[in-house]
């Protein structure tokens, strides 16, 4: 366990990793946090101007 400042708060913190105090976490969490969702992506079509198979149809 360390012994630190927390770099949002300013208060003496003792944890295995630096960062924010369990305080600030939570609080973080309840206004910046998130709910995960799924994020739908289109289906990759490569580029018109490239031939797939350029180098087989080299003569």
């Amino acid at each position: 366990m360390e012994d630190f400042t927390c770099p949002r708060c300013d208060q003496s913190v003792s944890a295995e990793f630096y960062g924010p105090c369990p305080t600030c976490v939570d609080d973080l969490r309840a206004t910046v946090g998130g709910q995960a969702r799924t994020v739908e992506t289109a289906a990759y079509e490569p580029k018109m101007n490239v031939t797939p198979n350029a180098v087989a149809l080299k003569d």
